[in-house]
């Protein structure tokens, strides 16, 4: 398997300096603990060997847990200090981005990278701030349950989905679309450009018509990885959306689960691939996501894991859809590791049985002493990559 971390962007703090820090998340001096912290790790990662960094993007967090408003900033900052580890988000909620903004925006950093950014894109599912973002589309976060608003929410993420890889991809675009249109106003075009002589020797051919006006957009830098960087998109266990992903040539990210689980989404994924042209083994284009927790004893490991990130999921992230209420429920179907170094190599070897391509370690960054992180990933690096990597 390849192995990356997955670190959340957590301002540091205790559950009772939350209480009482009310809203850490404007508390300057632990945010820079943050990205002290987030610089740190990523650099750690590629030493260790990791072949990937990854965190997400969500906004309005005055809590602190998932403070990352500005995940391709923080990026562009990592990539100056590393030269080989991938760089991925997972993910950017592109119903609350203008798509030509962040096509200039991830091109920018796939050539900051020099290619080793991957584009990770979801729908967004936090209301709070995906109605917010993107009140321009009328869009309300992702339930993944079928209904009028979601529904709603997968036509505009396509929408500007097919948008985005054409800005990519062709020298100029234009696009008639019922959320979005390029350039705006579609049917009339873009009257007053002054510059339409400069254009027309320079720009792209197409972006003006005989009487100058504005027809087409060339969204500029184009990526330096061709035709783009590779997409990967976050799977809550819609079959849906794993078969758009295999249609679209999208790599699934899935949270850990019993390897019945995994192997039911990997040959979905896998047989849709098949049927548009593409042959994959099982597992292969795959992705997943865990957590890791490796102690001297299970009972030690199960304390500290309890305390970290199973409280974050127990008391935030449930409340969401993601995982199951009880903690021994999250450790019992195995998207919690933990234990000695032999119970997290016996779960890592059945996650690896199923085909799986990439694992990513969530860890517990700002949610655990910052001593304990760094012992983690020393013990990771020593006690399961060696056996587990490709």
């Amino acid at each position: 398997m390849k192995f990356g971390i997955f670190a959340l962007s957590t301002v540091p703090a205790t559950m009772a300096e939350r209480a009482a820090m009310r809203p850490v998340g404007r508390d300057n001096a632990r945010v820079q603990q943050m990205y002290t912290e987030m610089r740190e790790v990523a650099v750690r990662a590629e030493q260790a060997g990791f072949d990937a960094f990854a965190t997400t993007e969500h906004h309005f967090h005055s809590e602190g847990l998932e403070l990352a408003p500005s995940p391709l900033v923080l990026f562009a900052d990592i990539a100056a200090r590393t030269s080989r580890i991938k760089l991925v988000t997972m993910a950017l909620a592109l119903t609350a981005w203008d798509p030509l903004r962040l096509a200039e925006e991830i091109a920018t950093l796939d050539h900051l990278s020099q290619g080793r950014f991957i584009a990770g894109l979801g729908r967004g599912y936090q209301h709070r701030w995906v109605n917010t973002m993107g009140q321009q589309y009328g869009v309300a976060g992702a339930r993944s349950d079928g209904g009028e608003e979601d529904r709603r929410n997968r036509e505009i993420f396509e929408e500007l989905f097919a948008i985005l890889k054409l800005a990519w991809t062709e020298d100029a675009i234009a696009f008639d679309g019922k959320h979005y249109q390029v350039p705006h106003r579609y049917r009339d075009g873009i009257g007053h450009w002054p510059a339409r002589d400069w254009t027309s020797r320079y720009g792209a051919p197409g972006e003006l018509d005989a009487q100058g006006r504005v027809r087409k957009i060339s969204v500029v830098p184009k990526p330096y990885t061709s035709p783009h960087p590779p997409i990967w998109q976050p799977i809550t266990n819609s079959e849906e959306s794993i078969r758009w992903c295999a249609q679209q040539d999208i790599r699934p990210i899935f949270l850990i689960g019993p390897p019945e689980t995994l192997t039911t989404n990997y040959t979905i994924y896998r047989d849709e691939a098949a049927r548009h042209g593409r042959t994959l083994n099982l597992g292969e284009g795959v992705v997943t996501l865990g957590g890791v927790n490796i102690g001297d004893t299970y009972e030690a490991a199960y304390r500290s894991e309890a305390g970290a990130l199973g409280a974050a999921f127990v008391d935030y992230f449930a409340h969401f859809g993601y995982g199951k209420v009880a903690f021994q429920d999250m450790v019992d179907s195995g998207f919690l590791n933990v234990g000695t170094i032999d119970d997290v190599k016996r779960r890592l070897a059945a996650v690896q049985a199923c085909g799986t391509e990439w694992f990513f370690w969530y860890i517990e960054q700002g949610l655990m002493p910052w001593d304990e992180v760094q012992r983690q990933i020393d013990l990771f690096e020593r006690e399961i990559l060696p056996e587990f990597q490709d």
